[in-house]
């Protein structure tokens, strides 16, 4: 099995699919990347189990095979050879040879045997959405993913699609992400995709592509089909919160902001808080104006910021990072700061249209 390539083209498709690798396996073949090659097609397909990448690229051979390597030797080696072409040469005793220029390497194949069966999801009727939109769906919501493993369904963002329209939800006890697009897709769906496939996703979708990303879902699987790599994934399993009953239909206050001026003054705030200095954040809405105050071990901030008041004057607190998460995933000039009161839940809406709507929590201020 010998084939040559591009230096710039596998290089690529390793640091893409070496994603989906696991770092550290009792399963050495899952450490590695997975190559199969077809005549003048290669494949490369990273997997732990968990999410798998796959990718070709074009390369000079007239053989067939199916090899392993080790990921991190793998791309280090191709990454450092001093040519643009590299010629990849394995015999029958797994003693693969990669040279190019001047240097030479000789060093030891994991049989593809030893690699497990990847997931089979049928290739039909694909959910089809604009590649600029589904990123910033993704970078809009995934902030609100649950880290903590107590609860894996909240581990994941849902897809709730009907009526030619698509609800992506991310949510963690603590704060709720809601984004809203419409979409050429007739059929229903709900399911639950992995934060970390939607961050490798997201990661390879680009904004200016005039190609849609394909998905395609069954029972178990999702594939996403994207400028040429297939990022699949197992499908979260559990009941998702209903997330239209945490969404407030009613408020007493309402604030119009300007995005960057609470984002700048949160920023502002973040300086005086860490891991052993922590306190939340005073927001006062009123006369005219947000009034921010801040204290820790640190030190103190008192700020202001202009701002259009509608109703009821109301002292809030909250989590610094969940209100600043939030308001930077807003991409907006101006958004809507919606309350009914001190303990009850903030909603976070665009100024205009009806995109994306976000719930933060509010802390409780003793004193």
């Amino acid at each position: 099995m010998k084939f040559t390539c591009k230096k710039e083209d596998i290089c690529s498709a390793i640091n893409n699919v070496s994603k989906a690798v696991s770092p550290k396996s009792t399963i050495a073949a899952l450490e590695g990347i997975k190559l199969r090659l077809d005549m003048s097609s290669l494949e490369l397909t990273g997997y732990d189990l968990e999410i798998g990448i796959t990718t070709y690229i074009e390369c000079d051979s007239s053989d067939t095979g199916e090899i392993v390597l080790n990921s991190r030797l793998f791309s280090e080696i191709t990454r450092r050879m001093p040519s643009d072409l590299i010629t990849y040469d394995i015999d029958d005793n797994l003693n693969m040879k990669i040279y190019g220029g001047n240097a030479e390497y000789q060093i030891s194949a994991i049989s593809a045997e030893e690699y497990p069966a990847l997931p089979e999801i049928e290739r039909e009727n694909p959910i089809l959405i604009n590649q600029e939109v589904l990123k910033s769906m993704i970078n809009q919501t995934n902030y609100a993913t649950s880290l903590n493993d107590a609860k894996p369904i909240l581990t994941g963002e849902l897809f709730d699609i009907e009526n030619s329209g698509i609800n992506m939800v991310a949510i963690d006890g603590f704060r709720l992400a809601i984004r809203y697009e419409k979409i050429n897709c007739a059929d229903k769906h709900y399911f639950v995709v992995p934060s970390k496939a939607l961050l490798e996703a997201s990661r390879i979708l680009k904004e200016d592509a005039e190609n849609d990303c394909e998905i395609f879902v069954n029972s178990k699987h999702i594939l996403f089909d994207i400028n040429g790599y297939r990022i699949f994934t197992r499908l979260l399993e559990g009941e998702f919160h209903n997330y239209k009953n945490s969404v407030p239909k009613e408020f007493k206050t309402e604030v119009i902001v300007k995005t960057s001026d609470i984002v700048h003054c949160l920023e502002r705030c973040s300086l005086l808080l860490n891991e052993k200095n922590k306190a939340p954040v005073k927001c006062t809405f009123g006369n005219g104006e947000i009034k921010i105050n801040c204290k820790t071990g640190i030190g103190r901030l008192d700020d202001s910021i202009e701002a259009e008041i509608n109703g009821e004057s109301v002292l809030i607190g909250f989590n610094n990072k969940y209100l600043l998460d939030a308001l930077k995933a807003a991409d907006t000039d101006k958004v809507r700061i919606q309350m009914i009161g001190a303990n009850r839940a903030v909603k976070i809406v665009p100024f205009q249209g009806d995109s994306f709507t976000f719930i933060v929590m509010p802390v409780q201020i003793k004193g």
